[in-house]
C-alpha cells in the first residue's frame, strides 16, 4: 500500500486452502518471525482477491490485475532486483467500485525453479502483487509465498577425513561418514588423537554458511555460524577417540545453492576448532553439501 496517501479501498489476497496449507516460519528483515504459505515446483497458485471500498465511497479505477513474481534482490552494489518469473492476469476492466468485489485468479502448474531464501545480502522470493490502477495513485497489495525445491538423493556416500596437525606438536584425524547430507540427516563421525603435545583446553564443532553475492569487483561474501557446540572440555591424550553425532533437523539450515541465476551461491562448511591453554586457536574446515529431500 502506498505510504503517501490514504487509500480509499482495502485489498485482501487469500489463497485457496490457505488455512490448511503447511506454512514455514521465517525471519523478516527486522528479525521478527512470520509464517508464509509453502509451495513446491509445478504447483498451481490460486485464490481470491477481495476489494472493499472505505466509508461508502465510489471509487473509479483503470483496471485491476494480479501478478505472480519470482525475484532475486541483491545488495552487493546498491539494491538490485532481477525477476526470473513474471506472470500476470487481468481481474477487471476499468470500472467503478461502490461495494465489495471478489475476483478469482489461478496461475496453473507454475515452474518454481529456485528455492526461497533470505540471507544477509540477498533474498530470493516469490510473491503475489495485486494492483488497482488509478489516475492518481495505484493501490497495491503484496502477499509472499515460500517455495521449497526438492532435490534428488546424491550419489553413494563416501567417508571423509580431515587432518589437523602441527609438526611434532599435534596430529588429529577427524573422520565423518559422508560429504552430502539431507537437511533431516545426522552427521556421524569421530575424532582420533594421534599426537598430543599441546595443552588442549577446549574443542568445538560448527556449521558455517558462506553466502557469496555478485561477481568480480562487486562480489561480496558473508559467513554466519549456524550451529556451534562443544565436543570436548579438558586435555585429551594420545589414542583417545571422541564420537560425533550432530542432528541437523531443527536448525536454521538451507540447501547448498550453486550460482543461482548467476546471482548468488551459498556453501556450508563443517569447522573443527581447538583452543589451547594460551587461547591459541587451531581449526580446519571442510565443505559439506546440504540438500532437501
Amino acid at each position: 500500500m502506498s505510504l503517501f496517501f490514504k487509500a480509499p479501498l482495502d485489498i485482501e489476497v487469500r489463497l485457496s486452502g490457505e488455512d490448511t496449507r503447511k506454512h514455514v516460519e521465517v525471519k523478516n528483515k527486522n528479525g521478527r518471525k512470520e509464517k508464509l504459505p509453502l509451495y513446491e515446483d509445478g504447483e498451481s497458485v490460486k485464490g481470491q482477491v477481495t476489494i472493499r471500498v472505505k466509508d461508502g465511497r465510489r471509487v473509479e479505477h483503470l483496471g485491476i490485475k494480479i501478478q505472480l513474481i519470482g525475484t532475486i534482490d541483491t545488495n552487493n552494489d546498491g539494491l538490485n532486483f532481477d525477476n526470473f518469473l513474471y506472470l500476470v492476469q487481468e481481474l477487471s476492466a476499468p470500472a467503478e467500485l461502490n461495494h465489495p468485489e471478489n475476483y478469482s485468479f489461478e496461475f496453473k502448474n507454475v515452474e518454481k525453479q529456485f528455492e526461497s531464501y533470505r540471507g544477509t545480502n540477498v533474498r530470493l522470493r516469490y510473491y503475489l502483487k495485486c494492483i488497482v490502477l488509478r489516475k492518481s495513485a495505484d493501490v497495491i497489495r503484496e502477499k509472499e509465498l515460500w517455495v521449497y525445491a526438492k532435490q534428488n538423493p546424491p550419489d553413494t556416500p563416501t567417508t571423509v577425513k580431515m587432518d589437523v596437525g602441527i609438526e611434532d606438536c599435534l596430529h588429529i584425524e577427524f573422520e565423518y561418514s559422508k560429504s552430502r547430507y539431507s537437511l533431516k540427516d545426522v552427521i556421524v563421525g569421530r575424532i582420533y588423537f594421534l599426537l598430543v603435545r599441546l595443552k588442549i583446553k577446549h574443542m568445538e564443532l560448527s556449521l558455517i554458511r558462506r553466502e557469496t553475492v555478485g561477481s568480480g569487483a562487486n562480489q561480496i561474501s558473508d559467513s554466519q555460524t549456524l550451529v556451534r557446540f562443544e565436543i570436548m572440555d579438558g586435555a585429551p591424550v594420545r589414542g583417545e577417540t571422541i564420537p560425533i553425532r550432530l542432528f541437523l533437523r531443527g536448525y536454521d539450515l538451507t540447501p547448498t545453492f550453486r550460482d543461482v541465476n548467476k546471482k548468488f551461491s551459498t556453501r556450508t562448511f563443517l569447522s573443527l576448532v581447538l583452543i589451547d591453554e594460551d587461547a591459541r586457536r587451531y581449526f580446519k574446515q571442510s565443505e559439506i553439501i546440504l540438500y532437501r529431500d
